[in-house]
């Protein structure tokens, strides 16, 4: 017969009520991040999974990174608190700081973000500075990237070059390594990418520099960093910016993670240094 008791009653609920708080208590341990999808799915995985295990030890919790469809996906994540940090770009940083209020954080950056650069790169014999790009078929990666887009186009609107009106076709790879694909490929004349995926591509031979070759450096400019939301607890973000602040590569473990992230060192980041990415973007009707 079911027992039905006062006194087995009240223990019933009470183990439901420690059994829910106990799950809630589970989920809110799990501390999730993302990225700007600049890279293949593959690679950005691999590039995620030292520091997520790193993360795990240092913030006492479960961290997932959560990956997204494309740049604006990014955004919303954080904007709307479905992640609690992510790392972007410059513009996709000054993006979400417009789209949340001024309710993001960029916290850490790497060294080499103080002065990023863009590589234009091509395939033909014939161009060899920005002004041969008149009449060619020219890619950029995604057109909410950084160094993939933004900059670039700024720094040919500052050359006198306006794509829609000099080129022959603009189009849109989606991604940096995309993008040298497609001029490797013969898709496109030239193209427009970050300069560490360039270099890397370079190093692992990943590209035959007999047949494509960078032509022209941009100057340089603030890029990437790590983003939390505002409204994420000062305790739990200062722990979370010194665990990145404190790797080295001294460690084994910190070497790893550094050398798959292309950074010497995180240093830390302020909103104030993306206001030169914020005026470009407005400059060239972006944002």
């Amino acid at each position: 017969m079911l027992d039905l008791s006062p006194s087995r009653t009240l223990k019933a609920l009470l183990t439901c009520a420690l059994l829910s708080f106990g799950a809630i208590a589970h989920a809110q341990q799990v501390f999730r991040i993302t990225a700007i999808p600049d890279e293949s799915p593959t690679e950005l995985a691999r590039k995620a999974g030292p520091l997520v295990k790193y993360l795990e030890g240092k913030l006492g919790m479960r961290v997932e990174y959560t990956p997204v469809t494309d740049y604006a996906a990014a955004v919303e994540t954080l904007v709307n608190r479905k992640v609690d940090m992510a790392w972007f770009g410059g513009f996709t940083f000054v993006q979400a700081n417009v789209r949340s209020g001024g309710k993001v954080i960029p916290i850490a950056q790497r060294e080499e973000d103080e002065k990023f650069r863009s590589v234009f790169i091509t395939s033909e014999a014939g161009i060899n500075a920005l002004a041969d790009l008149k009449g060619k078929d020219v890619s950029f990666g995604s057109q909410s990237s950084t160094s993939g887009h933004l900059m670039p186009r700024s720094f040919l609107l500052q050359a006198g070059l306006n794509p829609e009106k000099d080129f022959r076709r603009v189009s849109y790879s989606g991604a940096h390594d995309a993008t040298i694909a497609a001029v490797a490929a013969g898709k496109v004349q030239a193209g427009a990418l970050n300069i560490s995926v360039w270099d890397k591509f370079v190093a692992d031979k990943k590209v035959d520099t007999t047949k494509v070759r960078a032509f022209y450096t941009t100057p340089p400019y603030y890029d990437y960093n790590w983003t939390v939301h505002a409204d994420m607890p000062v305790a739990l973000r200062e722990k979370l910016s010194q665990a990145l602040l404190s790797l080295s590569r001294d460690t084994a473990e910190g070497k790893e993670i550094l050398e798959l992230q292309r950074a010497t060192r995180f240093i830390p980041s302020k909103a104030d240094n993306y206001k030169g990415i914020e005026a470009a973007a407005r400059s060239a009707g972006l944002l």
